[in-house]
């Protein structure tokens, strides 16, 4: 008998100046639509190391982690699945943005003005910032 189990997944919340960091998606689902820069935990690797990589990948911003935000495991958070997202804030060290890997485009986006979200990160998004006042 095969259990079926959650997959892994990693978000970064990069906030610079009022502006955070998003990405436009590349790929289904969702494709077209903004999301926060993230993706899957590959086998072998912490999740911290997965943050850094994802957002590195689709923004070409290297990062270092500043703290935890949460855990998010709506088993419909997800159309292709349970998945379990581990949510990072990340500071910016260096680089340059530019969209990448998953991502059509990435900019920063003021705080006041977002669009909407893709998967449930608005409300990602929206609890890391009750939590910030």
């Amino acid at each position: 008998m095969k259990i079926k189990s959650p997959k892994l997944t990693v978000d970064g919340i990069v906030i610079e100046n009022k502006r955070i960091l998003i990405i436009k998606r590349k790929n289904q689902p969702f494709k077209g639509k903004w999301a926060l820069p993230g993706g899957f935990v590959e086998y072998g690797e912490k999740t911290e190391e997965a943050v850094i990589r994802e957002v590195f990948e689709e923004t070409g911003l290297k990062t270092k982690i500043k703290n935890l935000v949460g855990v998010y495991s709506d088993p419909n958070r997800d159309p292709r699945g349970h998945t379990i997202s581990v949510v990072y804030l990340l500071d910016i060290y260096k680089g340059n943005i530019q969209s990448g890997d998953d991502a059509s485009e990435a900019r920063f986006f003021n705080l006041k003005n977002l669009p909407s979200l893709s998967f449930d990160h608005d409300r990602i998004l929206k609890n890391f910032l009750r939590s910030e006042k």
